[in-house]
């Protein structure tokens, strides 16, 4: 795992590279002007990062999940906010690969892995965040269609995407009644709230999703009807991974610009860098991101394979990584001084995109809940033996 094969290591240098040339000069323009480049995006889908671990036979690239981790940290590298969009896309396309009828499969997703169509992500609701399972919107079946009604918040992607995955109440309360739904963006009925103002991700779009009577053919219902909750959870372990990812991958970058300001700067006679005070700090900082790079590719090989224990090393990996990613970046911030806090030294937008990352894909509060449910789970198993 630790020692990268040729292949291995010419497809994390093609995303270092593609981040380097595509991503990093423009970041923080795009996070000032709110610009969303899916001119990069598809510049991106056509080195096969549209479809990174999706089947061939629908034009993905059928990677590991251990080379999406190392995929997702070059691209945050230039950009944590674009990667993250990435991110998403790669996971609405793999629910839909993964879950999908054969013909679903072909309809939607040679699209997405091209980036010709976007994919978003619709499970959270206004009044339902971490207890996805309580959510409202609901979906009544109508001869040949499903209607639909409710409100999705903090959309990724939301009014620019073309594929909407949504989870929506199909029965009886909690989690048993939930279905998945494919939803494409033309439907009559489907609108969208006003791009929301934010504190970082400003390069990609956030958005409610409002659904008045939008009807979908019976045939987008995505698995069976009742199955959505699992679905949704099951996309939601891969999507913790890239997202950990994008976390090791934003703040190396603002290590690396840290390191490379205090061998520029000199206070009192000498370089910052020969200060064994910063020195440590340094230390501690790459010994922690090395850290959280070990255990998140550990969780993404127990996802590849399949390991009875995936839930927990995803959450692990997802909190350990986010965590440890922003308090890096925040150091290196630190590191700067006044001059981490001025936007043309990239410092600060790295902080601010970076933050977002302890909050979605389950916020790390309740990271903490899985973790500890697996750990009380296997004591009374131990008890019970």
């Amino acid at each position: 795992m630790f020692t990268l094969t040729d292949d291995e290591r010419a497809i994390s240098d093609t995303a270092r590279d593609f981040a380097a040339e595509h991503l990093a000069p423009h970041a923080v323009e795009w996070d000032q002007t709110k610009h969303f480049p899916v001119d990069v995006l598809r510049k991106a889908a056509s080195l096969g990062m549209g479809g990174i671990y999706i089947r061939e036979d629908v034009g993905g690239s059928e990677l590991t999940r251990v080379d999406a981790a190392r995929i997702f940290e070059q691209l945050a590298k230039g950009c944590p906010s674009i990667a993250a969009y990435i991110s998403i896309h790669n996971m609405v396309t793999w629910m839909i690969d993964k879950f999908g009828t054969d013909e679903q499969r072909h309809t939607w997703v040679p699209g997405l892995c091209a980036m010709d169509q976007l994919g978003s992500y619709c499970l959270t609701e206004p009044g339902a965040g971490s207890d996805a399972a309580a959510l409202s919107t609901r979906a009544v079946r109508d001869g040949d269609d499903y209607v639909l009604n409710g409100v999705k918040q903090f959309i990724s992607g939301a009014g620019t995407s073309e594929v909407y995955v949504v989870m929506a109440r199909t029965g009886e309360s909690g989690p048993r009644g939930i279905s998945a739904f494919i939803v494409p963006k033309d439907s009559a009925g489907l609108s969208f709230g006003p791009n929301e103002v934010k504190m970082g991700w400003n390069a990609q779009p956030t958005r409610q999703v409002i659904f008045e009577d939008v009807r979908v053919p019976a045939g987008n219902l995505l698995g069976a009807e009742g199955g959505g909750f699992r679905i949704a959870m099951a996309g939601l372990n891969g999507g913790r991974l890239n997202i950990a990812a994008c976390s090791v991958g934003g703040a190396q970058t603002a290590l690396d610009k840290a390191v490379a300001y205090l061998a520029d700067r000199k206070a009192f006679g000498s370089s910052l860098l020969e200060s064994q005070a910063l020195q440590f700090q340094l230390a501690d900082m790459r010994t922690e991101l090395e850290a959280a790079r070990t255990l998140l590719w550990r969780a993404a090989a127990a996802l590849e394979e399949g390991a009875p224990d995936v839930v927990e090393l995803c959450a692990m990996a997802k909190r350990f990584a986010t965590d440890t990613g922003f308090e890096v970046a925040n150091k290196a911030l630190q590191l700067h001084g006044g001059y981490g806090y001025l936007a043309e030294y990239g410092i600060e937008k790295i902080v601010r995109d970076l933050r977002v990352h302890q909050i979605l894909e389950g916020s790390n509060e309740i990271m903490r809940v899985v973790i500890a449910r697996s750990i009380v789970a296997g004591h009374g198993k131990q008890g019970a033996a």
